[in-house]
């Protein structure tokens, strides 16, 4: 004796097989983006090697380049940034080139009214050697700074982080 499948029984299983393929197909990639971050690498050592040497820097802000690889979604490019960075005693201070203002970059020195501070050619905003901001200036706050370290005799940047000198 042979069990028929009824009309309705198979409209029940093809509507369930679809279902659960299109639920499927939503529900593995939410699944797999909750679970990426278990799969990523940590991220010690992130502090990036740069061509200065840490003798090489002195009490006047220096500009310093260096490079990293930064990863959007799938693309991974390799940008090129820099730090002002300066010798106060025997600490090394690295100061972020983005404007608190609008994001402009600021420079050392390079308004000849203000030849011992940063400049933000946007607004005429001004920042301090500590990275504070000069009252009555548009920036709404003081530089950012950048870890810093040594590898080999070289200087090493990493994260940034809020202004601690003021």
């Amino acid at each position: 004796m042979s069990q028929k499948v009824t009309r309705r029984q198979f409209l029940n299983y093809s509507l369930m097989g679809v279902g659960s393929f299109m639920a499927a197909g939503m529900i593995l990639p939410m699944g797999r983006m909750a679970l990426d971050p278990l799969f990523q690498d940590d991220s010690e050592g992130s502090m990036i090697t740069t061509s200065v040497t840490v003798d090489e820097i002195t009490e006047e802000p220096m500009q310093v380049d260096f490079t990293f690889e930064q990863e959007d979604a799938w693309y991974t490019s390799e940008v090129t940034d820099f730090a002002w960075v300066y010798r106060d005693g025997n600490e090394i201070i690295a100061f972020s080139p983005v404007c608190k203002h609008l994001g402009c970059t600021v420079t050392w020195a390079a308004d000849d009214n203000n030849p011992e501070r940063f400049f933000c050619p946007c607004h005429n905003g001004l920042y301090e050697k500590n990275g504070e901001n000069v009252p009555g200036t548009p920036p709404t706050g003081p530089l950012d700074q950048f870890e810093v370290g040594e590898s080999d005799g070289f200087l090493t940047i990493g994260q940034v982080f809020p202004n601690e000198l003021v």
